[in-house]
């Protein structure tokens, strides 16, 4: 929290959907996040159902199942274990 602080990162909580909207939006622009972001309504419904907390990586195969989970990041990122999943679930 120290450094969101020294580096001018902080926001008040949200009260409601909108000004959830709007600083989630504000941390995609000011963080250059180019993959789509998906917000979660606001009783973190789909954090509760997929234990999303602090953050995690899905991918989501063309019958909507979940293909892949990472382990809570940022360090349980491992790109090269979602790139070999994506390898098998791409459609040909």
């Amino acid at each position: 929290m120290e450094s969101n602080i020294k580096d001018g990162v902080v926001f008040a909580s949200p009260r409601d959907e909108e000004e959830r909207s709007a600083v989630a939006g504000t941390c995609v622009r000011k963080l250059g996040i180019e993959i789509p972001a998906v917000l979660d309504e606001f009783g973190n419904s789909t954090e509760a159902a997929y234990t999303a907390w602090p953050d995690r990586l899905y991918l989501i195969d063309s019958s909507g199942r979940v293909a892949f989970k990472t382990k809570p990041g940022p360090f349980g990122f491992k790109p090269d274990d979602l790139q070999a999943v994506l390898k098998k679930v791409a459609i040909p």
